[in-house]
């Protein structure tokens, strides 16, 4: 077994922000415990100055383990970067021990709070994932959150190519991401992948009026998994994983459900619509696939004016079958939030057979930017608990966990509680529609499914123009990604359902 002792946001400094009793309650017993190895993801300092590393160098040289720091935002204000190397240590670098790897990244932008693991930095993370692939277990280290956290505030500063970096660690089956900066102690299970967010060690802004902590990791050799959160109080909470195993999944009995999932139509007259590509794929829809509905997670049209609603229109009522359209930002825009609802209705949740549709409006006017709110989580958390004996299906326009070849901003700003209700309230299915490419990825036991664009030419996605087909079988979801010009098929995902019907 590897024990590991996961601390972060110290920000030591000689202000009273830094709690020195909080610093030496964990440090103590860390060093009384029998822990392999300490992980300092980062804001060792508060300001990046020469005294607060100068004392922090002190205070670390106090931790008698074997010790990897990775540097934070704050260390690198003030060109805090130079001197981190001087006092602490190497920006980047690889911890090797018998099976186990750790490779730490600075993911820091100078004088900014957000993150990057910028272009050469995520080739080295690429090309030392390769060189490590036959390690048993993979640790990645690195300050800023990889997916939205809870009680956060506004949604910022995640990695900027936060999709990205969590695309190549799925791909090479890394089993631990570590990592701190938001103060706010989480454990998430993404796909296999073991998201590990460190709170604060001895700063004094903690949120919610929680208190310090620091995160115990134990692997043992069986491959399970425990991650618990130890607070100063001694108050814990454990959470157990077993680290994932390549399987293949065989849909099994008769399909339940399926459901054809699309967004970013943005039906106009300008040269990026592409029209053909949307008569294509609606005559496939029809002739092909045959959906019990079909969901449209926003941007319907490019603008919120008249003619290019009556346009769509007239698209999307050829589509046979029930139909749940979403506004996206640019459906609001102009006057398009009284042209949505004239031409689309209100979305309202509704129930057919099992399963139950929960639609929530993200979308803002006149801007990428999405919010639920704190009375939109409240509905959806009523709803969910209200429906718990469903199969509930959320759809929303804007993505709640990052997408490959997407720039991270944020958009949607309380993501993190909005995550935290979706998985927590065990919602069977999420659709999103925002960025322009298509991914499916589970948290938890929650499958989140994003849809590229259908007809819009300034799309992310390799893959080309697209749609989703989600088939719901008993005990699996199984969907795939469908080019919209030619046909051809990609796997999205296939996810077990550990419930039956009924399903909670």
């Amino acid at each position: 077994m590897i024990k590991i002792a996961h601390i972060s946001d110290t920000h030591v400094t000689t202000e009273p922000a830094f709690k020195g009793y909080a610093y030496d309650l964990i440090i103590n017993e860390i060093n009384s415990a029998d822990f392999d190895l300490v992980i300092h993801t980062g804001d060792v300092t508060n300001q990046g100055l020469r005294e607060e590393y100068e004392h922090a160098s002190y205070l670390l040289s106090r931790i008698k383990k074997p010790l990897i720091i990775i540097p934070g935002n704050h260390d690198s204000k003030n060109v805090g970067y130079e001197l981190f190397e001087k006092y602490i240590g190497p920006l980047n670098g690889v911890y090797e021990k018998e099976d186990l790897i750790v490779i730490w990244v600075d993911s820091t932008i100078p004088d900014l709070n957000d993150g990057r693991v910028g272009g050469y930095k995520f080739k080295w993370l690429k090309e030392k994932l390769e060189e490590y692939s036959h390690k048993k277990f993979k640790i990645v280290a690195v300050h800023h959150h990889l997916v939205p956290l809870p009680d956060t505030g506004r949604e910022r500063n995640v990695l900027f190519n936060a999709g990205d970096v969590l695309d190549l660690l799925l791909k090479h089956d890394v089993d631990l991401y570590v990592c701190g900066h938001k103060h706010v102690p989480n454990v998430y299970n993404v796909e296999g992948l073991i998201v590990d967010n460190a709170g604060c060690t001895s700063c004094r802004k903690t949120r919610k009026g929680d208190v310090n902590s620091y995160n115990i990791i134990k692997i043992h050799d069986d491959g399970r998994v425990e991650v618990t959160i130890r607070r100063v109080t001694s108050e814990e909470v454990r959470k157990d994983f077993q680290i994932r195993r390549q399987r293949l999944f065989i849909p099994k009995g008769k399909r339940l459900f399926r459901i054809v999932h699309l967004s970013e139509s943005n039906v106009s007259d300008r040269v990026y619509f592409r029209r053909r590509v949307l008569e294509n794929a609606i005559r496939s829809i029809n002739e092909k696939y045959k959906p019990d509905i079909v969901i449209h997670c926003g941007d319907v049209v490019d603008a919120g004016i008249e003619r290019y609603y009556e346009v769509a229109h007239e698209y999307f009522e050829k589509i046979k079958g029930e139909r749940l359209i979403v506004p996206g930002h640019n459906d609001i825009s102009y006057i398009g939030y009284d042209l949505f609802r004239e031409h689309f209705g209100e979305p309202k949740p509704f129930e057919k057979d099992d399963f139950v549709f929960i639609p929530i409006n993200t979308a803002q006017y006149e801007t990428q930017i999405g919010v639920v709110g704190r009375v939109g989580q409240r509905l959806l958390r009523e709803m969910l608990e209200e429906y718990r004996e469903k199969f509930t299906i959320v759809v929303m326009h804007h993505n709640v966990v990052p997408i490959p070849n997407v720039r991270e901003i944020g958009f949607l700003e309380d993501a993190g509680n909005v995550l935290n209700t979706l998985v927590s309230k065990r919602a069977d299915l999420v659709l999103t529609g925002h960025g322009g490419n298509a991914l499916g990825i589970k948290i938890e036991n929650t499958p989140i499914i994003n849809a590229g664009s259908i007809s819009w030419e300034l799309h992310r996605n390799p893959f080309g123009n697209s749609f989703n087909v989600i088939d719901i079988y008993s005990g699996m979801i199984f969907a795939f990604e469908v080019q919209a010009t030619w046909g051809a098929r990609k796997l999205l995902g296939i996810w077990k359902i550990k419930t039956e019907v009924p399903w909670k």
